[in-house]
């Protein structure tokens, strides 16, 4: 009798412990996280008065985001562009990462801290060097230029798409590679060594065992990139141009300079309605991988 009641109060002791460490994350999620998208989804519905919260409810915000030409181009422009930046990050992030996992020895910690460095700086001032690198009188014109493969300088690199796209990579990099790295470091060895034995070639190996095994380290790579990189406004207002604006900038307008909270509400309520398809269509995939494997 004494034993169950100490399994009992065991259990309710540990159960106390996981609440007690569960409460601060859900109470920040519950207020800051879901009471702040629930408020976006509220404004969407509402009409704009000039009041915080709106008068009255309509779908005429929706219907405007769905229908508005300037808003389809820029919210396809936006998903081109996060598109491009996600397939550039993971490409460059996975031989870094297949390098860290199978090559790097004693290395290792070395480059992960190399890989980690950018973050210790702001990301605006990442991307302010950026701007400084893509300038007409930045250093990648100057190094043209001094070499002899420009006669003079170009307008060709900043307030572009492709700016965007790189910056954004850069910017994006290590959150690529980290999540590939802990999918290859995974992958059980006797698996490749089993391969192996049985004749298989490197490249074999790499594309029967490898590249499958770490699809679900990429596909997380590819989302913590791709979901981000769309709302992005920061990058595309200081190295883009007119060509690059995204609908975080269309957003972002709205809620300052147009003051028009419900129309912002609804494009942000569109962007996630966006996003949450990606993520339904990635998880789908990695279902279909993780089955295979």
């Amino acid at each position: 009798m004494d034993a169950v009641i100490t399994r009992t109060d065991s259990s309710r002791t540990e159960a106390g412990f996981r609440f007690a460490l569960l409460l601060p994350g859900a109470v920040v999620t519950l207020f800051l996280v879901l009471f702040a998208l629930g408020l976006v989804v509220f404004l969407a519905f509402r009409i704009n008065d000039g009041s915080l919260l709106g008068a009255g409810f309509t779908l005429a915000n929706l219907l405007s985001v769905a229908t508005d030409p300037l808003n389809c181009t820029v919210t396809l422009r936006s998903l081109t562009i996060a598109a491009l930046v996600t397939v550039a990050t993971v490409a460059t992030a996975y031989p870094v990462a297949y390098y860290l996992a199978f090559h790097a020895g004693q290395r290792r910690g070395l480059i992960l801290f190399l890989v980690t460095l950018p973050f210790w700086t702001s990301y605006l001032l990442r991307v302010f060097a950026w701007k400084v690198v893509l300038a007409y009188n930045g250093v990648l014109n100057s190094a043209l230029v001094g070499s002899g493969i420009l006669s003079e300088p170009t307008l060709a690199f900043l307030n572009t798409p492709a700016a965007v796209v790189v910056t954004l990579a850069h910017a994006y990099a290590a959150f690529a590679i980290l999540p590939i790295y802990v999918a290859l470091e995974t992958i059980p060895r006797s698996q490749m060594e089993a391969a192996a034995d049985l004749g298989a070639k490197p490249w074999t190996v790499f594309r029967r065992v490898i590249l499958p095994c770490s699809m679900p380290g990429v596909l997380a790579a590819a989302l913590v990139v791709f979901v981000p990189t769309v709302g992005d406004y920061v990058t595309p207002a200081l190295v883009g141009g007119p060509s690059s604006t995204m609908i975080g900038s269309l957003i972002q307008a709205q809620f300052g300079k147009a003051n028009d909270w419900p129309f912002g509400a609804a494009l942000a309520v569109a962007v996630m309605l966006v996003i949450l398809c990606v993520v339904l269509i990635a998880r789908g995939a990695d279902r279909r991988f993780g089955s295979r494997t």
